[in-house]
């Protein structure tokens, strides 16, 4: 697998924008093709990206279902069409493809598509240098193993104080879960002043994170969500995208020591 970025924190927190706007950073530096995997039930990504996923692999999973109980898949096991399924769902762009998780349609465990897209990611993920994972709330993606281990993970929250906690139930919940990371790094995103909170630091120290950043409210990019602008529409002068090419900066930095 290539390098891997997931993101994670409570919901309505931002999560999908960082992750669209790391995409956007990552393809500027040349660092493409990227896989991004949205992994939120809700499938935001790929319309903050500019595109649409008409295919999930929620909806994946019903049509099979259906296709095997009726025998119109003879002669291909039920893996084998959910896998090539999968497969054909992919959104293809210059520079990026897209997974999109999408909500299971039906009753019944969502485990065995989940396995089944673990395999597929492990199989096509070596195709790409980058991959960035946009989790739903919490760390349940992670913890089903749809990525076994990420190079980088991003825990995002907005500056208050209950947000700041959440970032460290997370933390412990990924130790618990025993979810493998080389490096750690907090956003705290929205910020209304240009200092980060004072406890900013102290959360840091406290789950060994290696960076901690702040990203201010932005006007331009509200603007774009409430407008349903893609993400490659916000210019390089914006002031959160000079911030993330700094982040990045560092991350690619430490990449190359390593």
């Amino acid at each position: 697998m290539g390098y891997s970025i997931a993101i994670c924190g409570k919901g309505g927190v931002g999560k999908t924008t960082i992750s669209a706007l790391l995409i956007s950073r990552l393809i500027a530096r040349q660092c493409k093709p990227i896989l991004a995997i949205d992994a939120d039930p809700n499938t935001c990504l790929d319309r903050t990206l500019g595109i649409n996923a008409e295919k999930t692999v929620g909806s994946i999973r019903e049509n099979v279902k259906t296709e095997v109980a009726k025998g119109m898949a003879s002669g291909i096991s039920k893996q084998q069409l959910l896998e090539m399924k999968i497969e054909e769902s992919i959104v293809e762009e210059d520079d990026f493809d897209l997974i999109a998780m999408g909500r299971p349609e039906g009753p019944g465990c969502y485990c065995y598509a989940n396995n089944v897209l673990k395999e597929v990611i492990k199989k096509i993920s070596s195709q790409y240098p980058y991959v960035v994972l946009d989790n739903e709330a919490g760390l349940e993606n992670l913890s089903r193993r749809i990525i076994q281990k990420v190079d980088l993970l991003i825990m995002v929250t907005d500056p208050s104080q209950r947000g700041l906690e959440t970032v460290k139930r997370l933390h412990t919940l990924a130790n618990e879960m025993e979810i493998q990371f080389e490096q750690s790094a907090v956003i705290i995103n929205r910020l209304r002043k240009a200092e980060l909170p004072q406890k900013a630091q102290q959360l840091k120290q406290e789950i060994g994170a290696q960076t901690i950043l702040g990203l201010p409210d932005d006007d331009q990019l509200a603007e774009l969500a409430e407008e349903g602008v893609n993400i490659f529409e916000l210019p390089i002068d914006n002031p959160v995208i000079q911030k993330l090419d700094q982040f990045l900066d560092s991350i690619m930095e430490a990449k190359t020591e390593s």
